[in-house]
């Protein structure tokens, strides 16, 4: 009987619990404010994806209700660390070792052997993983670049992983993973590049220091005008993030990715997602492969 009640008053508490619903003006406010600080573009039917995922936020601040939630971001997050909290809840990280193999195979076998046996190249070879997630992206660019230029270390490529989720850079940065998160590592790779944790970390696996002394991890969101890294890329992989932009955001980004890359550098995307509509910036070379013409973003 106690457990019966127990279970009846837990149920009528969730079913009263307003951070359940979301009026139609708190929607339109939060959706407004989240394209505005991240460029996602939330349609109609993730309303209920915003509840679930913010309703911790709310939680953790006592409110009831997202009109108040709304008003401490746009009013008492004076050192916008809610900022930051509430873009870690709203985004979403999917990624895996080697995801979308054939970027992988042209880099092996176009891209690093074209700069491997150029005698005028530049050093370092510049990569940047511009939707780093957890890291797994970044490592398997690594990895691609050890085995294609074996005698090459961190003076000679440099990879750059952002993300605007500081939770999962956190842990990109700590380069440990399941054997689940592992099951696409190739195992000669899995061998030569990662270590089998032990102790607290057992049936584990931790990125080896090699692999990590190619990668800088730093958060970087797409919609920072400007962006402040210098030089020039000679590839960029941004996969599966432009999806959740409209498409005068994603315009925008691929002019300035065109910017951002040298001439003759390539632009990786998702297996979803193309340019269209800016043929003086990029020509395909491959699916979902793009290589820039060096015109510069107005």
């Amino acid at each position: 009987m106690v457990i019966s009640h127990t279970a009846s008053k837990n149920s009528r508490s969730l079913l009263d619990d307003s951070r359940l619903t979301i009026t139609d003006k708190e929607f339109r406010h939060l959706r407004e404010f989240i394209h505005m600080h991240s460029g996602i573009a939330l349609s109609d039917h993730k309303r209920a994806l915003v509840c679930s995922r913010l309703a911790r936020r709310l939680r953790h601040h006592n409110l009831q209700h997202y009109s108040e939630y709304y008003r401490l971001l746009t009013e008492n997050d004076h050192d916008g660390l809610e900022l930051v909290a509430m873009i870690n809840s709203i985004t979403t990280n999917k990624t895996d070792f080697f995801r979308e193999p054939h970027h992988f195979r042209f880099l092996a076998e176009e891209i690093f052997p074209a700069y491997r046996n150029n005698p005028k190249r530049e050093r370092p070879i510049r990569l940047w993983s511009a939707a780093a997630s957890t890291g797994e992206e970044a490592y398997s660019l690594a990895m691609t670049s050890l085995e294609a230029m074996p005698s090459f270390n961190e003076r000679d490529i440099c990879i750059l992983a952002t993300d605007i989720d500081t939770d999962v850079l956190s842990r990109a940065e700590n380069g440990v993973y399941t054997h689940e998160q592992g099951k696409h590592i190739p195992e000669a790779l899995l061998r030569r590049y990662f270590l089998k944790g032990q102790g607290s970390h057992e049936g584990e696996i931790l990125a080896k220091p090699v692999l990590k002394s190619l990668v800088r991890f730093r958060r970087l969101n797409l919609q920072d005008d400007p962006w402040p890294m210098q030089t020039p890329f000679d590839v960029i992989l941004c996969r599966n993030v432009l999806i959740y932009f409209d498409k005068p955001t994603q315009l925008k980004l691929f002019r300035r990715m065109a910017g951002m890359l040298k001439t003759g550098g390539y632009l990786m995307l998702g297996h979803s997602e193309a340019i269209y509509g800016l043929v003086d910036y990029f020509k395909p070379v491959g699916h979902s492969i793009y290589q820039c013409r060096g015109k510069v973003a107005s």
